[in-house]
């Protein structure tokens, strides 16, 4: 309990009082940064507005022809507008009277919109927070323990062929167990499987001293072998996101104790699409670094800051949707579940986030080989298991190109491609067709 109190006061939480009613959520988090980020884009359409007039700010070649539509309706209201001032002052006042130009008018439709969309914005992030819906789905049973993670048994013990799945460290594992709907876990259990879940959960004093290599050669290693053993069997090993990664590198260190390995939205080349982009992330880490020798953690909201900055405006175009949905829809609901796995985040151990940031990002250590595990590198050419990579063709988090890089090391990788993105591939409306479905086929035949 004290040490569950100490995670709160770090990450800002408060354990929650039921006497107190329901509480309003922190999300989307950091919050400030989100919301700067959306009044900054509205704001600055009134700071364009003089050099769009001036013609040295083009119009955007998508709006160019609405542009054009938009000023002549604007003419047009304004030879309106300044013929019944002339017939209600007389021809005589009209040097004294000025009828509003197209740029005055211009500039007032702008600043209505302005404040539209603040208002939408504003109101999707205030439902959002005030939302009834609350997870409530039952933890399956604990089958293996090690410091704070679990692995979930969400075939109850039957007599499903086990299927180990390694989440990242970064998020919550529960996004493959989202919502009685949208739940990968019991979807595959209803169908024939045991899928056993690691879930990392928070870190603690233990895993604040910890490398990538204490999570891979340890903890995952002890993992596996427990779901070897349960199994009696090699048994497949799936990893979503960075999962892949300790998946992958799981595969080359024990390849007898794995009946097949897939990878789900794995990145392997982090310079594949945007090479500056990456080493703009590896300095995030920098001025962290005495909060990392401090706190031994790269706390939750410094994490989000760094998703934020793949697309700053998402939370503007996200909330001003969710503002028009109805509140008590399936869609909004949804949406809120989502939300509040993204704001469910855990902190990122010292360790592993110097690994990851400056090695993976800054230095692209995967794809240059210099990636080590326990005194290894990490090779996919070494890997001898059948594989199978699930690559989003619009995952916005993982590019597809850096996501390939990996399969394609792998002799005799299958690699599927399906039209969903990052998050979708697991929780939308087409992910039991286009991922669910190929996933349960392949471990039906893999070993």
């Amino acid at each position: 309990m004290s040490e569950r109190l100490a995670d709160d006061r770090q990450t800002g939480e408060a354990p929650p009082n039921p006497a107190a009613g329901p509480v309003k959520r922190q999300g989307p988090r950091p919050l400030a940064l989100h919301l700067m980020a959306a009044l900054a884009s509205l704001l600055s359409s009134s700071a364009a507005l003089p050099h769009l007039r001036s013609g040295s700010l083009p119009w955007n070649p998508a709006l160019r022809s609405r542009a054009a539509v938009l000023r002549e309706d604007m003419a047009l209201a304004d030879r309106m507008q300044g013929a019944r001032v002339q017939e209600r002052r007389g021809q005589e006042s009209r040097a004294q009277e000025r009828a509003p130009g197209p740029g005055d008018r211009l500039a007032r439709e702008v600043d209505r919109e302005i404040r539209r969309r603040i208002d939408t914005v504003l109101t999707g992030v205030e439902r959002y927070r005030s939302h009834p819906y609350r997870r409530d789905l039952p933890d399956p049973p604990v089958i293996w323990s090690e410091g704070g993670s679990r692995l979930l048994d969400y075939g109850q013990g039957g007599g499903g062929r086990p299927v180990l799945f390694v989440p990242s460290l970064v998020n919550r594992a529960y996004i493959l167990d989202l919502s009685r709907d949208k739940s990968l876990m019991r979807w595959l259990a209803a169908h024939g499987f045991r899928p056993l879940l690691l879930d990392w959960g928070r870190p603690g004093p233990l895993e604040r001293r910890f490398t990538l290599t204490d999570y891979i050669a340890g903890r995952l290693e002890r993992a596996l072998d427990f779901a070897v053993e349960t199994a009696g069997a090699p048994v497949p090993v799936v990893g979503y996101c960075m999962g892949g990664l300790l998946a992958a590198a799981l595969a080359q260190r024990r390849p007898r104790s794995l009946a097949g390995l897939g990878l789900m939205a794995t990145p392997w080349d982090f310079h594949a699409e945007d090479a500056a982009t990456a080493r703009r992330v590896a300095t995030f880490i920098q001025p962290w670094g005495p909060v990392l020798d401090r706190w031994g953690e790269l706390p939750t909201d410094a994490l989000q800051a760094l998703f934020a900055q793949l697309d700053p405006l998402l939370a503007l175009k996200k909330f001003s949707g969710f503002a028009r949905m109805a509140p008590g829809s399936r869609a909004a609901t949804a949406f809120v579940a989502l939300e509040d796995w993204l704001n469910d985040g855990v902190p990122l151990v010292a360790g592993v986030a110097r690994d990851a940031l400056a090695g993976w990002y800054g230095r692209n250590d995967t794809m240059a080989g210099a990636w080590m595990v326990a005194g290894l590198p990490v090779d996919p050419g070494a890997i001898r298991v059948p594989t199978l990579a699930l690559i989003p063709e619009r995952d916005r988090i993982v590019p597809p190109a850096s996501a390939l890089a990996l399969p394609a090391a792998i002799p005799g990788a299958r690699i599927l491609r399906p039209p969903l993105g990052h998050i979708g591939m697991v929780v939308s409306a087409g992910a039991e067709t286009g991922v669910w479905n190929p996933l349960a086929e392949w471990l039906a035949a893999t070993g």
